[in-house]
């Protein structure tokens, strides 16, 4: 006999994901949650765009885990509207997706759409942001409301990010990484919220 799941505005997984009800998880096969990951209403994850199989050895059998389409790490928070996406492009003749992945401690604002190749550890990202395809964004980079990352840019850590197209405007102070940190973002989200500590 199973326990019969309270109902509540978040999904809360073993691992401690919070995902809310209202959240648009496409091809979740495809999509690897790191664990404490906070998913708002109306944020968009695209696991259906996963790279299409290519046989990698004389057996033509698929390399395990290469079909991730998704990979989002610990203490992420992806705000309400966010859209996440692998991006694409023509690879050995045919078109394929490639994998996106996040790392820990990543901040996504509202409204936000992230077709990055790699987002790095500790990075904010904030309202109304186009990162576009096969960006690089590295650890402790915090990326200003309304910008546009055109593709293929590399952002080096420790970088203040703003503008249309994306400058880099600053840098972070030394120091200044706590503000990163997500751990007590995310006790604030759930069934059971706690007020943030002052």
């Amino acid at each position: 006999m199973s326990r019969k799941q309270a109902k509540g505005e978040y999904i809360e997984t073993d691992t401690g994901n919070k995902v809310s009800r209202k959240a648009i998880l496409i091809g979740t096969q495809h999509i690897m949650l790191g664990g404490k990951t906070v998913i708002q209403a109306e944020a968009m994850i695209r696991g259906d765009l996963a790279r299409t199989a290519q046989p990698t050895s004389s057996s033509g059998a698929a390399a395990p885990g290469s079909n991730t389409a998704v990979a989002i790490g610990r203490y992420c928070y992806l705000s309400k509207g966010c859209c996440l996406r692998p991006p694409g492009r023509i690879y050995k003749g045919s078109f394929t997706y490639l994998p996106l992945r996040l790392g820990d401690h990543v901040f996504i604002g509202d409204s936000t759409v992230v077709q990055a190749a790699t987002v790095g550890t500790h990075v904010h990202i904030g309202q109304n942001v186009v990162v576009g395809e096969f960006a690089i964004i590295k650890d402790y980079v915090r990326i200003l409301d309304g910008t546009v990352i055109p593709p293929n840019m590399v952002i080096p850590s420790f970088s203040v990010v703003a503008g249309q197209p994306a400058r880099v405007v600053g840098e972070v102070p030394e120091g200044g990484h706590e503000a990163f940190e997500l751990r007590e973002l995310y006790k604030t989200v759930g069934n059971n919220p706690q007020p943030l500590p002052v």
